[in-house]
């Protein structure tokens, strides 16, 4: 991305505060998060990727609204923008935080049954020199 479309990205990611805050009060959402916003190289197109965590409404329902009300979100950012056009806003749930806890849970699960079995965790003090494979060939 270059630095106009950081800078535009920026400033989208600022402007959609208001409007997804009053969607999450509307709906009890709890916390609409905007992770991350990405501009196309021709300012044509904005994918702003959420999280959502708490309150009544689902993920996929606070989704579904934010859509539904897309028009409504991107003229409140055309009057705050000073571009010839206003981005086409494209709204996708996160699901890197997610990924994380997955990916922790297992490392957990496998730590936990290496302590069962009565193996050593692996650190590097476990490791022995003679296990290097990147020593240097001999003549």
């Amino acid at each position: 991305m270059s630095i106009r479309t950081q800078k535009v990205a920026g400033l989208i990611r600022d402007y959609l505060s208001d409007p997804l805050r009053r969607i999450a009060s509307e709906m009890s959402a709890g916390l609409i998060t905007v992770t991350s916003v990405r501009v196309s190289d021709d300012l044509k197109i904005a994918t702003v990727y959420l999280s959502v965590y708490g309150g009544k409404a689902s993920a996929a329902k606070v989704l579904d609204r934010i859509k539904d009300e897309k028009g409504r979100i991107r003229h409140s950012i055309a009057g705050k923008l000073t571009l010839r056009s206003t981005p086409d806003l494209r709204f996708f749930l996160d699901d890197t935080l997610d990924a994380m806890d997955s990916i922790q849970a297992l490392l957990d699960k496998v730590k936990r049954d290496d302590e069962a079995a009565g193996r050593k965790p692996y650190t590097e003090e476990t490791v022995s020199d003679d296990d290097e494979t990147d020593s240097e060939p001999t003549e």
